[in-house]
């Protein structure tokens, strides 16, 4: 049984359209889909918010896995529960499965070729220009954050320096980080 969406929110219409909707951002996330995910769920579909969006993705990357496959299992739960996450993890993998497979086996002739190198240090630049653009557009969620913009900002940064410039291990920064950015979060929402 469906669950209903909350008021000014569509909501997906049937497992088959959870499928398809989740097969299709597979599909178009080469390189990676934060900015695919966002772009359909909270501006096309609007399945969701942007503060829901970013309330969600917070959880799917703490969580062991793939980001995005989190994310699917979770909204798919929240419309048609343990059938809804399946439909949901289905379409994530299935269709991207077939053509990473193909795609390895293609690669395996190639790997050697100076073109199919140069064009893959290319693409990783486009990924990161990605991850840059969503983060500034979901940049404006962080204003209605329970901790205020200056401290989100604070931590985001010090993640950043801990993770990126220090290079310490994510797992200890998102432990460190993360509990006391829950710890704050729950003292200011307790009354």
């Amino acid at each position: 049984m469906i669950k209903p969406a909350p008021s000014g929110l569509n909501q997906p219409e049937s497992l088959t359209d959870l499928f398809v909707s989740f097969t299709l951002l597979a599909l178009q996330g080469f390189g990676g889909v934060l900015a695919v995910v966002q772009r359909e769920l909270v501006e096309k579909k609007r399945w969701m918010t942007r503060e829901e969006f970013v309330e969600d993705w917070a959880v799917a990357q703490i969580m062991p896995g793939p980001n995005v496959v989190n994310l699917s299992l979770m909204i798919g739960s929240r419309y048609f529960g343990f059938k809804g996450a399946m439909a949901a993890l289905a379409g994530m993998l299935a269709a991207p499965l077939v053509i990473v497979l193909m795609l390895a086996l293609v690669y395996a002739q190639f790997a050697d070729h100076p073109g199919v190198q140069g064009a893959l240090r290319g693409m990783s630049a486009v990924a990161a220009g990605l991850i840059a653009a969503t983060g500034l557009k979901l940049f404006g969620a962080l204003q209605k954050n329970v901790l205020g913009l200056p401290l989100c900002i604070a931590l985001g940064a010090a993640c950043f320096v801990a993770v990126g410039l220090l290079r310490w291990p994510l797992a200890w920064v998102l432990l460190g980080l993360g509990g006391a950015a829950c710890m704050l979060a729950c003292r200011k929402l307790t009354p």
